[in-house]
């Protein structure tokens, strides 16, 4: 049977990607900005994620899965060559695997259902013996040498020789007694932990822990703050929960081999709640947990059913002999020291924020693969009024994202916050949980008092991360009352906590901004994109048709003055070549199905106004006056999923990450960049971000992309060269010359990610007006008081907020009634 495997094995090898074309090196594969379109792979199911990417035996080898396909699928284990070819391996079941560990004493990579040895022969194991969600992997407690654990989503349990392959049933998995029809309910009685949607697992210590990130119940559908998840460990016997929160990695220093002194060294977590990022160390010595709070970048990953996250990982990325550990969680890329423990806890550092959807990663000579969760054809419950109802492509697709090791440190600023108290009982004299202090030179922090009497807080810095806590200050607040507080540049300290000195309803929020590393204007890179102010330019609006197709179908068109005029039908192959094509059944479904929608924003003279689907109002800056034109004419998309689970919003020049509106949608809004660009349309195909609205000077950049004919051109990169637009800016306010009631708020105003703030006040009244200006931290609409100004009759009040501010949204209200403008400037 080996020799047959390996039989088929050559045979493959002399396979190329496409069938009758010589073999190409690395080097003459088409890649932009890192994405090699040709290594895209596609399924049959509602999504196409990356489950696993892990080099082996000089070898990429990559999983992918379908949503929820606990018995197979279409995915496929691929092989991917040193000069990048892609070998599709005929041992493939599919499922929904993220699983990957190497045994080094079997000199096996067991990844997915698929066991692959040193010679790179491929055993599967089918899921009849091994039913379920393969979400993870750990060396055995009592037989490492010659048994492995595999987890699966729904809380099954197997034990597995690594040898024969034999499986033993531990704990059954779910979706076993749902196919007998034993199991009705999606969360039924019985079940070994509370929770859903299983996600880490790893041993040592003497115990497996297992990581669950979400609630299977109606309401976590559409709540992102209630009680979902677990962490738990097993001894062999008995399920202990350690903690009811979402928690999704767990693993140690020896990451996917396991950890080499599993009876002394750390295990780690990482994990959320609707406050901010969790992370926790279990300790050899003491035998238990301790845990920390990060700051949240974005909050796409919220949702208590937990299906927004995907896999964050922490995995050595270094060369080999030098660790390097880089963490993945909620948008942002972190420096994790390979020495965390509670008594050595400084060294987190975060580096920069992204918009991929990244399953799993892995250093691959001297770059760094990401495996990406890029354009499913379900949108699951990302759907919202501000699309239009347009929905996914039609076939499911991702690709794999190479960079060097160095852009990590160069996307999206750092920016994030957190809380560690958010409106909720607090006991007195204990201290909240350490929240990261160190990594940020712009710092905040919100506090209110929101009992009955006075409090007084006390903050706390551990200066090394030894657990060794000084006093920093104190501020007595009186029952509702709030205060900003802002940090010196300089000062030092790895993490912070508060304590209040008698028990109360507090909120304690940290807003940490970090630097923005974007040209002012845009990169080189978008030349050729039409301006706004241009005369004409070629748009196009986009759809990759299903049935196997594999291209993206551009129905073509001049932009002008008039509106935009079709000039016909084209597809983009994986090659980037524009072909036009005699399909007008596609083409007409483009016109009518994926037809921009019109009224999904409001531009008034204020702002741009957003009515959600849950009737909240929001508004967001302006950009030059030649946007108006163009989405009067509704030749602008503002919405579109462009990530799993992530919506792009292009709104009056300005890109937007959009959570889905089961993780708070706008209320998390978040400005990516701002420009002067006419770009018609956008979506994701094959990893890759498209954008039509091509102008005439387009020649010489490798991203534009033009048919034979001159009619159809796209531009095509990474969605996270978006980073290199331009900075956001913008200018408006919640009032423009409007009648304002006495005490009622405004629309709540975004400020967040911006640079160079400066507020003007102005009024109509005969008489003096005091205005309130309030802050909301972080989007969970807690309002707190910033400042209040008066403004006497005819005059103007101007404030520039300080470097360290940094909230999401602020609104103003009046002392009296009046007319009144509040105008904002981002520069």
């Amino acid at each position: 049977m080996k020799a047959a495997h390996i039989l088929l094995y050559l045979l493959l090898s002399l396979a190329v990607c496409h069938p009758g074309q010589k073999s190409e090196t690395a080097e003459q594969h088409l890649r932009l900005s890192g994405i090699y379109p040709h290594l895209a792979y596609y399924n049959d199911e509602d999504e196409c994620g990356t489950g696993a990417v892990v080099p082996w035996a000089n070898r990429l080898w990559v999983i992918t899965y379908g949503p929820h396909l606990p018995y197979g699928s279409s995915d496929k284990l691929y092989e991917i060559t040193p000069d990048l070819q892609q070998i599709v391996r005929p041992e493939s079941i599919g499922g929904t695997p993220a699983n990957r560990m190497i045994h080094r004493e079997s000199g096996q990579l067991f990844i997915g259902p698929y066991v692959v040895d040193s010679a790179r022969v491929v055993r599967s194991i089918p899921y009849d013996q091994m039913p379920g969600r393969h979400t993870g992997n750990a060396r055995h407690l009592s037989d490492p040498a010659g048994k492995i654990y595999y987890g699966t989503m729904e809380e099954g349990f197997y034990e597995v020789d690594v040898h024969t392959l034999a499986v033993t049933l531990l704990y059954e998995d779910a979706n076993v007694g749902r196919q007998r029809g034993e199991v009705t309910s999606v969360n039924p009685p019985g079940m070994l932990l509370p929770g859903a949607h299983g996600k880490g697992l790893y041993s040592g210590q003497g115990v497996l822990v297992y990581s669950n990130n979400g609630e299977a119940t109606p309401e976590a559908l559409e709540r992102f703050d209630i009680e979902a998840g677990a962490l738990a460990e097993w001894d062999g016997r008995d399920w202990k929960v350690v903690r009811r929160n979402q928690f999704v990695e767990v693993t140690g220093p020896g990451g996917i081999y396991g950890n080499s002194n599993p009876d002394t060294d750390p295990i780690w977590a990482t994990g959320w709640d609707h406050k901010s990022l969790l992370l926790g160390v279990r300790e050899a010595t003491e035998g238990r947990w301790h845990f920390y709070r990060l700051p949240k970048a974005s909050h796409s990953y919220d949702g208590a059913h937990g299906w927004n996250t995907e896999w964050p990982r922490i995995r050595d990325v270094g060369p080999e002999g030098q660790p390097d550990y880089l963490m993945t969680m909620h948008g942002m890329f972190w420096k994790f020291p390979g020495t965390f423990t509670a008594a050595h806890s400084a060294g987190i550092r975060p580096r920069s924020a992204y918009l991929k959807v990244i399953g799993d990663f892995a250093r691959w000579g001297d770059q760094l693969v990401f495996g990406c969760d890029d354009s499913a054809q379900k949108e699951f419950l990302n759907t919202r009024s501000a699309k239009g109802g347009i929905g996914g492509p039609g076939q499911s697709n991702s690709n794999l994202w190479f960079t060097d090791p160095g852009t990590p440190d160069r996307l999206g600023a750092a920016t994030a916050g957190g809380a560690v108290w958010l409106s909720e009982p607090v006991t007195a004299g204990q201290p909240s949980e350490p929240f990261l202090f160190a990594g940020w030179a712009k710092r905040m922090a919100w506090l209110r008092n929101e009992g009955r009497e006075t409090v007084r807080f006390s903050i706390e810095i551990d200066r090394e991360g030894r657990g060794d806590w000084t006093a920093r200050s104190s501020h007595s607040l009186a029952p509702g009352q709030s205060l900003a507080l802002a940090f010196e540049p300089g000062e030092t300290g790895e993490w912070i906590r508060v304590t209040a000195d008698r028990p109360t309803m507090a909120t304690v929020y940290f807003s940490w901004t970090g630097a923005r590393q974007a040209p002012e204007g845009a990169d080189g890179l978008f030349g050729g994109l039409a301006t706004t102010g241009e005369g004409a330019c070629s748009g196009g609006l986009l759809y990759a048709p299903g049935d196997d197709r594999r291209a993206l179908g551009v129905l073509a068109g001049d932009i002008g003055a008039d509106g935009f005029r079709e000039t016909g039908y084209y597809e983009l192959d994986e090659r980037m070549r524009l072909t036009r094509v005699d399909d007008p059944e596609t083409a007409d479904n483009i016109r009518t199905t994926f037809a921009i929608p019109s009224g999904v924003i409001t531009i008034d003279s204020a702002s741009v106004l957003v009515v959600d689907d849950k009737g909240r109002r929001w508004r967001l800056p302006k950009g030059p006056g030649t946007f108006d034109r163009l989405h009067q004419n509704n030749l602008l998309r503002v919405c579109r999923e462009v990530a799993t689970e992530r919506d792009l919003v292009h709104a009056h020049g300005t890109f937007y990450e959009l959570p889905a509106e089961n993780a708070d949608g706008f209320a998390k809004i978040r400005p990516v960049a701002s420009h002067a660009f006419a770009i018609h349309d956008y979506a994701s195909y094959r990893g890759l971000l498209v954008m039509t609205g091509v102008g005439g000077e387009a020649d010489g950049n490798p991203h534009i992309f033009t048919s034979a004919d001159g009619r159809a051109r796209i531009w095509a990169g990474a969605i996270d060269d978006l980073w290199k637009l331009g900075k956001p800016a913008g200018v408006g306010g919640p009032w423009k010359d409007t009648m304002v009631r006495a005490g009622d708020p405004s629309d709540p105003y975004l400020i967040g990610f911006y640079g160079d703030r400066l507020l003007e006040l102005s009024h109509d009244a005969p008489g003096e007006v005091r205005f309130v200006i309030e802050a909301d931290p972080g989007g969970q609409g807690y309002w707190m008081e910033y400042l209040a100004a008066t403004v006497p009759p005819g005059g103007r009040f101007e404030h520039t907020f300080p470097a360290a501010f940094q909230a999401r949204w602020i609104r103003l209200s009046a002392g009296r009634d009046c007319r009144a403008t509040a105008w904002l400037r981002y520069r």
